[in-house]
């Protein structure tokens, strides 16, 4: 099973569940309709990675506020890059089928460490760099739903495991990227750096 760290210490999250088209500038990117109801799914185990590699020219990378949880409330929060293979994605939806394949393969899910979330949610901020340019940038105003609502509609019909991890949706900025990439994805409180990862594409 993989695992993260969370305040130095190894948690092995049973799943990571991420919300779709929360940014109203990403789903306008994307050509998508705003939804009537949060878009849910998930990511197994298996996705789970602290490495950032290449999987292909259609690849993309969505960097987002990463939330880990303890006893079914927000007890952490770290960065982390949703990855998704497009192309395989825009069949399937226009298909109407599930987007497994193209959202939760093995290695899908990279995130940072996480600690302990000692500051207001309201306070948070995303920002994401590719080789030393700003990419992406979110923060708790710009979320069509917030953080504790994602979390009460989420646990109204999934039971969260201690250590599972919440993906909260991806602004706009979103693209595709090649080997020797270098990212930085940092989450801040009030522009105060809170925890940040960096990777370098293999």
């Amino acid at each position: 099973m993989n695992s993260v760290i969370y305040n130095g210490d190894k948690v092995t999250p049973s799943k990571v569940v991420c919300v779709g088209r929360n940014y109203v500038e990403h789903i306008e990117e994307l050509g998508n309709e705003i939804p009537e109801n949060m878009v849910i799914f998930n990511k197994p185990n298996s996705a789970i990675a602290n490495e950032l590699n290449y999987y292909g020219e259609d690849c993309r990378f969505e960097g987002e506020i990463s939330f880990l949880i303890v006893g079914g409330k927000i007890a952490g929060v770290g960065f982390g890059l949703d990855l998704t293979h497009a192309k395989t994605q825009n069949q399937l939806k226009a298909k109407g089928l599930p987007w497994e394949r193209a959202k939760a393969f093995n290695g899908s899910a990279v995130f940072s460490e996480f600690i302990s979330l000692n500051v207001s949610l309201d306070s948070l901020e995303m920002k994401l760099y590719r080789n030393d340019k700003l990419v992406q940038f979110a923060n708790y105003e710009l979320m069509m739903y917030k953080p504790l609502t994602i979390v009460e509609e989420i646990g109204s019909f999934m039971s969260f495991e201690d250590g599972d991890i919440v993906m909260s949706g991806t602004p706009k900025g979103v693209g595709t990227y090649q080997k020797g990439d270098k990212f930085v994805g940092q989450i801040l409180s009030n522009g105060r750096i809170l925890v940040e990862g960096s990777w370098a594409v293999k």
